[in-house]
C-alpha cells in the first residue's frame, strides 16, 4: 500500500466545525503518547474556505488549551485522498454523504467513519455547528472532539503495539 503505516485525515465541512482543531487536537496527543507515526491532516468538503486561516473564534477557544492553530490553512478533500489515509474521520451525515459520493470502491467507502463514533460507537453523533452552539459552542465541539481523540489515540497506540 502506498498508504503510510498510521495516517488519519479528520474531514470536516468547511470551517464551520473548525479545521485547526481536528488537526491539532491528535497531533497533540499523538506527542504526548509518542505516536509519532501517525499521519494527521484535516480537509474541508467545500471550496469556500481554501487557504484561509480558521475562524478566530475556534483560534482562541484552542488557544485556551494550549494549541497554536493559528497558522493553519483550510484545504479541500480530493480522492487523491483516499489514497493518502488508512481512515477518514467526517463530523456529520452530510460530510459524511459527500466523501462517499467521491469514494471509488468499497475500499475507500470503507475508510470513512463518523468521528464521534470512536466514543460513542454506533451513536451517529454529529459533531454540531458551533455557530448555532450559543455563545458556549466552539467550547461544546472542543470538548465533543477531544473526548473522540483521546479514544483514537488508545486504539491507535493498541494497533501500533501489535505490530
Amino acid at each position: 500500500s502506498r498508504v503510510p503505516e498510521h495516517a488519519e485525515l479528520h474531514l470536516l465541512l468547511s470551517m464551520l466545525t473548525p479545521l485547526g482543531w481536528l488537526e491539532r487536537v491528535p497531533s497533540y496527543k499523538d506527542q504526548q503518547e509518542k505516536l509519532h507515526e501517525i499521519t494527521v491532516d484535516s480537509a474541508g468538503t467545500s471550496s469556500y474556505h481554501i487557504g484561509e486561516n480558521p475562524d478566530p473564534r475556534s483560534i482562541k477557544n484552542a488557544k485556551a488549551h494550549t494549541i497554536d492553530i493559528s497558522t493553519l490553512k483550510a484545504r479541500q478533500f480530493t480522492i487523491a485522498d483516499f489514497d493518502k489515509f488508512d481512515s477518514i474521520f467526517v463530523m456529520d451525515s452530510s460530510n459524511y454523504q459527500t466523501v462517499i459520493a467521491l469514494a471509488r470502491n468499497k475500499t475507500d467507502s470503507a475508510k470513512v467513519k463518523l468521528l464521534l463514533n470512536t466514543k460513542w460507537p454506533n451513536q451517529n453523533i454529529a459533531v454540531p455547528d458551533p455557530y448555532n452552539e450559543g455563545p458556549d459552542g466552539f467550547e461544546t465541539v472542543f470538548n465533543l472532539i477531544e473526548q473522540a481523540c483521546d479514544v483514537l489515540v488508545v486504539e491507535l497506540k493498541n494497533n501500533l503495539l501489535k505490530k
